[in-house]
């Protein structure tokens, strides 16, 4: 390892002085076309490697790139969402450098004049945060490494995949707001239709800039870069260890090196990978193959008249419809789930009750059955029926998660469910009261203790009844005869 690189890789223990880190966020945000950002290959995921190819986008001598109209467009669109200016004349470069899933040795990026510049995004905490830019570029291949060490070959599928870059300015002051952060971009670029979101499949990769400075001090430190985070916890893991680190350096007196530096989630530390590059190493010049980018203001206006709702003013008009924030914010963080809310809306009436079965139960059953919010099969029409059986106390909750999870995993309407698996309460109080009077008749003795001030017992007495009613009892019906046999 270079000396540069070399370091104490004892923990880093806490410090009694006081530091206050200074983090940015460079997200970069794979873009849902069907085909790459220079030629027609396609962009789908999960192909044979190398399968998805052609003369351009492996960078064979002799081919020129053609840009991808619908790759401008999601971008405008990004930048919009972000309230970003856009730019009317952007400029292509050349980003040189030599990696194996290069192929063409350098990256056609934008450097000095990017699509969008000086945008902002809002935390749930109503912290804004500025964003510096977002330029348009092609993505890099793939090393795969053989697990017992031997061979690195290169999958190039993924290479000229259209990507854009968002940069935020540092102005994120902890690991919770970085995470805050990119679940809210995430949040947005998904609810625009440009990017799935797949942190795990690497559709949306961070790099965080981590620095820290003494408190009060104006200056920014020296920062290290952590590449390709690929969940929220590990982001928030590694950006916690690196603070920890800095601050450990700087109060024994050593000194910070900038550097680019990966996350091992096993040890739960971050490590080296390689000294930290300029722009000046990367030695960009304009790309001669592309004249500059121009996008006409009528073209942007028409763009910014089709945007959807966005995830602040749904969460907003949630709130407004009687809505906690909190399942509110649940309900904003994953478009699928709000949609079907929304649709749902329509067939049951009560906003807050309906956003806590959504953010409590609906989630939870589908986790149990294994099932995400494309591939689940409960309508609108049915939730809504279901929830309507439950208030008009005809199931029980019991009983409600039981045809809910049958709903999600065939579509079957709640009342069919029910009669079949015999699930509806008796409210009818005929029955009810005939299974009260059995019960009390054969528990004289808990009736005397009861009726003695032994109130609690009350409990016993409705399992009882349920018992006696093979668990289709309505437990208001009960507690009602119960209160006016026992006096």
């Amino acid at each position: 390892m270079p000396a540069s690189l070399a370091e104490d890789r004892r923990p880093p223990r806490e410090s009694a002085e006081p530091f206050e880190p200074v983090l940015g966020l460079e997200v970069h945000a794979q873009l849902l076309t069907e085909s790459k950002i220079f030629c027609g290959c396609s962009t789908r995921f999960g192909a044979l490697p190398n399968h998805h190819t052609c003369p351009v986008c492996l960078g064979l001598p002799g081919v020129l790139p053609v840009l991808n109209r619908r790759v401008v467009e999601f971008a405008i669109r990004a930048g919009l969402a972000l309230g970003c200016e856009i730019r009317e004349t952007s400029v292509w470069s050349r980003k040189n450098y030599f990696y194996p899933d290069l192929p063409k040795g350098y990256q056609i990026s934008q450097y000095d004049l990017p699509l969008c510049e000086r945008g902002r995004l809002t935390l749930p905490s109503g912290k804004t945060v500025r964003v510096r830019r977002i330029h348009l570029e092609e993505d890099a291949g793939k090393n795969v490494h053989a697990a017992d060490g031997g061979d690195s070959l290169v999958d190039f599928n993924r290479a000229g995949v259209p990507l854009i870059e968002i940069v935020s300015e540092p102005d994120l002051c902890s690991a919770q707001e970085a995470s805050d952060y990119l679940k809210t971009l995430r949040a947005i670029v998904m609810y625009l239709g440009i990017n799935d979101g797949n942190l795990e499949e690497g559709s949306l990769r961070c790099d965080a800039n981590v620095s820290v400075r003494r408190a009060g001090a104006t200056e920014l430190g020296v920062r290290t870069e952590l590449k390709n985070m690929n969940s929220f916890r590990f982001l928030r893991q590694a950006i916690d260890y690196e603070i920890r680190r800095q601050v450990a350096l700087l109060s024994s007196g050593r000194r910070v090196v900038q550097e680019t530096r990966t996350f091992d989630p096993v040890q739960g530390e971050t490590r080296p990978m390689r000294s930290k590059e300029e722009a000046h190493d990367y030695r960009y010049f304009p790309e001669p193959d592309l004249p500059p980018l121009v996008v006409a203001r009528a073209w942007v206006d028409r763009i910014a008249g089709e945007l959807p709702e966005l995830p602040a003013a749904r969460l907003d008009r949630y709130v407004g419809l009687g809505v906690g924030r909190a399942e509110a914010q649940i309900l904003v963080d994953e478009r699928a789930l709000a949609d079907l809310f929304d649709r749902t809306l329509g067939r049951y009436a009560d906003a807050g009750r309906l956003a806590k079965r959504f953010a409590n139960e609906l989630q939870a059953t589908l986790r149990e059955a294994g099932l995400g919010l494309a591939e689940q099969k409960a309508t609108p029409e049915g939730i809504g029926r279901l929830l309507a059986l439950v208030d008009a106390g005809e199931l029980s909750g019991a009983a409600m998660k039981e045809v809910l999870a049958e709903m999600v995993r065939t579509g079957e309407d709640p009342d069919a469910i029910a009669a079949r698996k015999g699930l509806r309460q008796l409210s009818d109080e005929g029955p009810t009261e005939a299974a009260v009077d059995a019960v009390l008749a054969r528990c004289p003795e808990e009736v005397a203790r009861y009726r003695a001030g032994k109130k609690q017992l009350v409990g016993f007495f409705v399992g009882q009844v349920m018992k006696e009613l093979e668990g289709r009892g309505n437990p208001g019906v009960i507690g009602k005869l119960l209160a006016k046999k026992l006096g």
